[in-house]
C-alpha cells in the first residue's frame, strides 16, 4: 500500500530529546517568586545595615537587623522573602513536574522557605554592638537558638536543593549549569565553617546560595 502525505514519520533511533515545551504564563509568573526572593533580601538588608547605627557587616549578622526600633522592616523582609520563595517552590514543581528533581527540588525550596518564617518569628539575639548600646547575651537564649537551628536548616536543604536540580538541568542541556550546582553548596558550607572566624563569611556563603537559586530558576523557566 502507498504511503499517504500525511502518515507519521517515526522518530529515529538515537535521535535528540525534544526541547521542553515553554513555560506557560501563570507558571513563569510563579517562578518570578523564586527569581527575585533571594536578590530582594540581601538589597534590602544590606540597605538596612548601612542605614542603621551599631551595624556593621564584619561583626552582625543581617539577621540582627530585625531588633530594635526599626526592626520591623527586617521582619517584614523575612515574612515577604518567605512568601517569594513558596510561591516560587510551586513554579518549580509545575515547571518540572513527574521529571527528575520535580518533588524534592521544590520541597527543598519549600523549607527554605518555611525557614525565614522560623527566622521572623523567633530573632536573633542583640550582641556585637547591635543594637547600638544593647549589651551583648550572656547565653544563647531560647528564641535566639531557634532562629539559628532554622537558618541552619534552611541552608542545608537549600544546598540539598541544589544537588537535587543540577538533574533537570543536565536534561535540559545545561551541563555547566549543573555541575555549577553540585560546586555551589561547597561554598554555602564554606560560610558556614568560617563563621566561626567572622560573621561576614556566613552572609557570604548564605547570599552565594540565595543568588545561585534565583539563577537556576530563571534557567529552568527557559
Amino acid at each position: 500500500m502507498p504511503r499517504t502525505l500525511n502518515a507519521p514519520i517515526a522518530p529515529r533511533a538515537g535521535s535528540a530529546p525534544s526541547e521542553p515545551a515553554p513555560a506557560p504564563r501563570a507558571t513563569r509568573l510563579l517562578l518570578v517568586g523564586g527569581v527575585v526572593a533571594g536578590p530582594l533580601f540581601l538589597l534590602a538588608g544590606l540597605a538596612q545595615g548601612f542605614a542603621r547605627d551599631g551595624f556593621a557587616f564584619s561583626r552582625n549578622a543581617i539577621s540582627q537587623l530585625a531588633l530594635g526600633g526599626a526592626g520591623w522592616i527586617q521582619t517584614v523582609n523575612f515574612l515577604l522573602t518567605a512568601a517569594l520563595l513558596a510561591v516560587g517552590a510551586i513554579g518549580l514543581r509545575r515547571v518540572l513536574r513527574r521529571g527528575s528533581g520535580g518533588r524534592w527540588g521544590p520541597a527543598l525550596v519549600g523549607v527554605l522557605a518555611v525557614s525565614f518564617v522560623a527566622a521572623a518569628l523567633f530573632p536573633a539575639d542583640a550582641g556585637a554592638g547591635f543594637p547600638a548600646g544593647a549589651p551583648d547575651a550572656a547565653s544563647l537564649s531560647a528564641h535566639g537558638a531557634a532562629h539559628m537551628i532554622s537558618g541552619m536548616a534552611g541552608y542545608l536543604a537549600l544546598c540539598a536543593a541544589f544537588l537535587v536540580l543540577a538533574r533537570p538541568l543536565a536534561a535540559r542541556g545545561h551541563g555547566g549549569w549543573a555541575v555549577a550546582s553540585c560546586l555551589v553548596p561547597l561554598g554555602v558550607l564554606a560560610g558556614f565553617v568560617g563563621s566561626s572566624a567572622t560573621v561576614l563569611a556566613f552572609t557570604l556563603g548564605a547570599g552565594l546560595g540565595l543568588v545561585w537559586l534565583a539563577a537556576v530558576t530563571a534557567r529552568l523557566v527557559n
